[in-house]
């Protein structure tokens, strides 16, 4: 089972791949927290990553397609993944076809408006890397740490992103569209609703 789930910055993506992962045991393979991760270790790419991201931008797509395509070489990916933040443009899912066949296209719909919102009130564990939301209050409870915004959730940042997911990433969308593959979800419910509503586009009633 090979899914890629898409979706505008702060749509829950990110919270419901972590949920399709769990319930079929394939990896969610998140672009976004590898490249982090390469940002920690303080490489000169990780550095060069982090000026990128930090101004709202996408990674070359040499970067993202060989991140991706080594991760997908890896033995727990045998049964399927969840690609969370890849593709992003039409050459990374021209390449993505020629290393992996994609069976699901899953789409969550959420304005702008919800987006700048959601994206405002977001914050991080500089620690664990955890995400939630103000009202968690402002020190991560297993860490013990202040949480953070981060760089990219910079309202001004977050307008460019939503410029260039608009710009690189929607049309997308009519790129699977021809294969039957795109499920469009709304984004704007709740969690729940949300994650019923991907599993009926996935073929699982359960």
């Amino acid at each position: 089972m090979n899914i890629i789930i898409f979706g505008p910055p702060g749509s829950g993506k990110g919270t419901q791949a972590k949920r399709l992962a769990d319930r079929y045991g394939i990896p969610r393979i998140c672009t976004g927290e590898i490249l982090r991760e390469s940002i920690k270790k303080k490489t000169e790419l990780g550095l060069k990553i982090k000026n990128i991201l930090d101004a709202g931008n996408y990674v070359s797509d040499d970067i993202a397609v060989a991140l991706v395509q080594k991760r997908l070489e890896d033995v727990d990916c045998a049964e399927g993944y969840i690609l969370d933040g890849f593709p992003r443009t039409l050459s990374q899912a021209e390449a993505l076809d020629e290393f992996s066949e994609v069976g699901f296209v899953l789409f969550l719909s959420v304005s702008d408006k919800e987006v700048i919102k959601r994206l405002s009130k977001r914050r991080q564990c500089p620690k664990c890397n955890k995400l939630t939301n103000i009202s968690e209050g402002e020190s991560c409870k297993e860490c013990k740490v202040k949480f953070i915004i981060r760089d990219d959730d910079d309202p001004e940042v977050i307008k460019k992103r939503l410029i260039v997911y608009h710009d690189l990433t929607q049309p997308l969308m009519e790129y699977y569209k021809p294969r039957n593959l795109v499920h469009v979800i709304n984004g704007e419910q709740s969690e729940e609703k949300v994650f019923k509503e991907l599993l009926l586009a996935l073929g699982d009633d359960d």
